[in-house]
This record gives C-alpha cells, structure tokens and sequence, in this order.
C-alpha cells in the first residue's frame, strides 16, 4: 500500500512538514495549497527538495467551488484552474483534488455540472492533470460520493475521476458497500480520515475533529476493504484537520501518522479476510482458502496476543524513602536489591513494584515504567518497532532477564516479559535478601495502572497502545475535578487482566520557585491493586501508620442516601476511608494514599462481577486531592 499524507495534518513550514514526512517513511505528500503560498521554497525548489527526500508530490489541493455556477463564474473558474495547471507542471504534479461547490453554486443541475466538469476535463486533459473529483460532506447540491460517482460517469472523461475521502463519506452514513461499484480507474484518490463521533455540524467536526486512523470510531478498515475490492492502486493518503496536531511536534505527528496507516493497513487486511466475497454458498475467507489477492497488497505485522497480565509496575525517585515506608504500610514485602543495578523489589502476591533509585537529584516519585506478560517479548517487540515505537535498551549482565522494551507517548518504558502459567517471574532471583513480612494478601495483583497523559498526545496514546499492545480502547468518560473535566480512556484487554486508564487532565500554572511560570499536572498517576479482604488489607495499613486519603463525611451520607448499606458497614467504610460503588453485577471497595511527588497507590476489592472503577467516587478524589495540592502550595509560599 503506497503511503501518503496531507502537509495540512502538520505543523511547522513546508519544509519542516516535507522533512518530517520523510523521516516517518511516507512514500508521497499532499501539497495543500496554503503551505505552498506561505512558503518561501518555489515549486522548483519543491520538486526537488520531494525528490531529494525520496517523496512523491501525489495531490495538488483544494481547488474549491467550481461547478453549479453562472456563465461568467465559470470563466473565471476555468481561468484559476489553468493557473494552477501550470504552476503543478513547475511542481511535476499531475493530479488536482476539485471539491464539490459549498460557496458559490446556485444552480442545481446535473447536466449544467457535467457540462461544467467536462470543460474542466478539456482544460486538465491539454496540461496533463488528472482532475479527481470530490463530494464534500456539506456541499451545497453534491454531498454524497455516489451522486459525484455519476456526475464523472456522465462527463466520460480520461482525465476527471473521483476522490474517495473517507470522513465525507463516514460522517454522513453513506453505505461504503457500492465503492465496490466504481471502476478503479475512475478512482483516482483515496484520503482518509478518523474522528470521534460527535453531535454537531459537519463542517465544524470536519475542520477541528479529525484524527488518524485508529484514534477516533470510525469504521476504516470497512472502507478501505472495499475501496481495494474495487481494484484501486494509488496512494493511501492522510487528509486529517485537527488543532492539536497544527500545534505539536511535527516529527512527533507525522510518526504518529504514519503509525496509523499502518495500522489501518494491517485491520484491512484482516477485515478483508473476515468478510471474504461468498462463491458457491462457501466464504472465499473460510478455514483452508487461501487469501484472496487484490491488485493493492496490504502487509501485515508479527501477530501477537493480547498481554496475558502486568508483570510489574515501575516508581522512579531520587529520594525512594517515603515510597517505601507507604509501601512497606500497604503490607508489600521488601524483597531486596538488584545485584548490578540501583533498583529494589517489592512484592504483595503477584503484585510486583519496582523501585528505581536510578533518577535525577531532586526528582520526585513518578511512574516510570510498566512490565506486561506476554506469550513472545520478542516477537512482539518487532511488532511495536514496526508500528514506530521507539526502542528502550535495558542493560543487562550474565545469566540476568533481557527484557525487549519501547517508549510509550508520555515516556512511560513499556516492557514485554515471558509470562508464566503460575504468574511468578523468573527475573526475581536477581535480587538480594529482603525482609520476611507476612501478608494477608498472598492472591492480590496489579488491578489496573492510571498513567496521565499529555494534551498534544492524549490521541497518539490510544493508537499506541491499540496497535503496539493489543489493548482495545472503550467509550470514554469525562470526570469533574476542581481544575476541569478530566477526560479518562480505559485501555484493557478481552478478560480484563490488563486495565490501563489513560487520563487527559487539565493542566494550572503556577509560580516556579526558580524561574517563571512552571506548569503542573492537576492530575497525578497512581497504580492499583486488587485484593480478597480490603477491609482487612485497610485496617492492616492503618495499624502501620498508613496516610490515608481522607474522604468528607458529606460523602458517606451521600452513599447512605443512595445504597441505604447497613450501618455497621457504613460506619466501617468511614472510620477506613474507603470507598464503596455497586452496580447490577457486583460491589467495589477502594482506598487511596496521600501522593507521593506524582504518584498515590489505590487498594481495590472486586466484589461478584463488578467491572468499573468507582467512577463516582472520582469527584470525590479530584476534590481532595486538589485541596491537598493547594495547601502544599500554600505551605511552601
């Protein structure tokens, strides 16, 4: 599948939009034509800077509102056009995308359109260009992409075809089934696009709401089966509108981009072998069938299965003692240190931390890293690495565990270790003596890991993690804070062993003590661990000392109102500090610790087959959380 991507998707000049393009591995552009006009490069210089850089330029674009117009409109639209027929042969461009008319048309007439088209297609046809025909999703008579489809049909021109955009397309519902229809050779472009599904104007979700493939909720791999089941060879290209992205690192986005294709390509190809064409009442895809071939080949990457659990969860700090007091007072057992490296291991069941002393002076607590079982690290790093990942070395002496490792969007190291069937890890013996500690806790697990993510790269972690790591993506929620919505993205796998909680949060800005204004996350991380007895886990914890976050008592006579527990209960959740939830299918106990630097511990106890994560209890952690943040701030002034 030949690659390429729209320079509007990036920030930066022309020329910092080519290079990155190229860097990511796009085999071609998009020129749009307001970066041609802002720029400072000719298009001779263009030409050869795509040259040198080993890129097509695929598509001149947008030329906007030629059809459905007056006589004396058209003239002067045939004019601009030939002005830029011209200036695509300095460029050594031979194709132009025509947008169906929004502004201008006041005549609703398929015959005076092709009429129009047709004149165009002369035009094209004596400068060489191709013309590929375009239904915007709020075109003012043509909107749809069948109703562009006939109009091409009607004109029978060599040189006018269609452009298939697949958010024109998705955004109104169009049935993608009749692409199947069209004759490859009239298709002369394919963009594609991402996006949330939104209730708003179309035009306003188009321009703001876009993302890559793999980032919104978007049926692509459906679209893209059947736009190769029609024969269709030519580029794959990117054509994506977002506000974020026009502001983030343009190297960071256009990998990010080109992550998502693919991506795209590899769920394509397993959508066409899942909906295989029926012959003889036999699906063509069935057990023992080879695949069927097409004339665009899609690749694939090294399959691998969804992580079968966390392996271990990794705090960096400069100063590790309050971590490890509140750890030791969760009832974790302190089970030694590395024997080359500046790490310690603590363990409750199969719930492993590791504590790396290995930071900057003066660094405070944050997650640094996460470990997930998987079936084959090695394999599946090569999956990652082709998706982009960018790889973590792990030095490692003799005889110790070489974990295969990659960086996450926030800088999270993400690293695959050989799972075991009873959960134990065999790199464990490479730490020291620690100390015995008896546990109440013997079955308790990683639950789930809440890492908070930048604004500009909240999108680019879902794909990440969908693609890199198997993990599926479900609805998202908003949770009110003092400083904002939170907007929080679970990430799990099929049987829930693996729940990672992706969180984008408002961000404050407040005094640095040494320079100017220094930003802060409002919203901190925090692992979770889930436990048979949580009362008896909390009690425990008490009895050591543990800081407790402390919950209002407005809020258990809340929870009385609206669960009417009984009282013996009730008063126990409130002398813990606990947290209680119930739905249809079971119960959800959880406690949280004060934060440490970035970083708090949740205890958690799954009662029947209770699935969520105490959603309305979030508030109530936001609220509490931010007054404590407010009086260190206060303090420290």
């Amino acid at each position: 599948m030949r690659t390429g991507i729209a320079t509007v998707c990036l920030s930066g000049t022309l020329k910092e939009k080519m290079q990155a393009c190229a860097i990511a591995g796009f085999d071609g552009i998009e020129i749009f034509e307001q970066d041609l006009v802002t720029s400072s490069l000719s298009p001779e210089d263009v030409r050869k800077m795509a040259a040198d850089l080993g890129l097509t330029l695929d598509l001149y674009q947008p030329f906007r509102d030629f059809d459905s117009v007056t006589e004396d409109l058209l003239a002067a639209n045939l004019r601009r056009a030939e002005a830029k027929f011209r200036l695509m042969s300095r460029l050594g461009m031979d194709t132009i995308l025509v947008c169906t008319n929004v502004a201008t048309a006041t005549i609703d007439d398929d015959d005076l359109r092709a009429t129009q088209l047709a004149a165009l297609a002369d035009l094209a046809g004596e400068h060489g260009v191709k013309v590929a025909y375009e239904a915007l999703a709020w075109g003012k008579y043509v909107n749809d992409y069948e109703h562009a489809h006939r109009l091409v049909e009607m004109v029978d021109h060599p040189n006018l075809g269609t452009c298939l955009d697949s958010f024109h397309i998705l955004s109104r519902d169009w049935d993608t089934a009749s692409i199947e229809n069209i004759n490859a050779d009239k298709i002369f472009f394919v963009q594609v696009a991402d996006a949330p599904k939104l209730s708003m104007d179309v035009l306003s979700w188009s321009r703001h709401y876009r993302v890559f493939p793999g980032e919104g909720q978007f049926e692509l791999a459906k679209f893209m089966g059947h736009v190769v089941r029609a024969g269709y060879t030519g580029p794959v290209s990117l054509e994506v509108f977002n506000d974020v992205f026009r502001q983030s690192d343009v190297e960071r986005t256009a990998v990010d981009a080109m992550r998502s294709l693919i991506w795209l390509e590899e769920q394509s190809a397993k959508w066409l072998d899942a909906n295989a064409p029926v012959a003889n009442g036999t699906a063509a895809g069935a057990a023992g069938t080879a695949r069927r071939r097409y004339p665009m080949e899609l690749a694939t990457l090294p399959q691998v299965a969804e992580p079968a659990g966390f392996n271990f969860a990794e705090v960096k700090a400069a100063d590790t003692g309050v971590l490890e007091k509140v750890l030791g007072q969760l009832g974790f057992e302190f089970n030694g240190r590395h024997r080359t490296k500046d790490v310690q291991l603590w363990t409750m069941g199969h719930a492993r931390v590791i504590i790396n002393e290995q930071a900057p002076a003066a660094a405070e607590p944050a997650i640094a890293a996460l470990g997930f079982d998987v079936d084959s690290p090695v394999i599946a790093s090569a999956r990652a690495q082709q998706l982009k990942a960018p790889v973590v070395p792990r030095k490692s002496q003799a005889n110790e565990e070489v974990f295969q490792g990659f960086a996450a969007p926030d800088s999270t190291e993400i690293f695959l270790c050989q799972g075991s069937p009873d959960g134990t890890a065999a790199w464990t013996a490479e730490f020291g003596q620690g100390l015995e500690v008896p546990s109440g806790a013997r079955n308790a697990v990683i639950d789930h890991v809440n890492l908070a993510q930048p604004w500009q790269h909240f999108d680019e972690a879902v794909l990440f993690y969908t693609s890199a790591l198997a993990l599926e993506p479900q609805p998202y929620a908003e949770v009110a804070s003092p400083s904002g919505l939170v907007r929080s993205q679970v990430m799990q796998t099929s049987d829930r062993d693996v729940r990672l909680v992706l969180n984008l949060a408002p961000v404050i800005q407040q005094e640095g003590a040494d320079s100017g204004t220094a930003s802060r996350k409002t919203y901190q991380e925090h692992i979770a661990f889930a436990v048979d007895d949580l009362v008896a886990t909390a009690r425990a914890a008490r009895d050591r000392g543990l800081a407790f976050l402390q919950i209002p008592e407005n809020y258990y006579e809340d929870l009385d109102a609206r669960f009417d527990l009984d009282p013996g209960f009730l008063d126990t959740l409130r002398d813990l500090n606990l947290l209680y939830d119930r739905d249809a299918d079971g119960e959800f106990l959880h406690f949280y610790t004060a934060t440490v630097g970035s970083v708090f511990f949740e205890m958690v106890e799954r009662r029947g087959n209770y699935d969520g994560y105490g959603a309305p209890n979030a508030p109530v952690r936001h609220a509490v959380q931010y007054d404590h943040l407010h009086d260190l701030t206060q303090t420290n002034h």
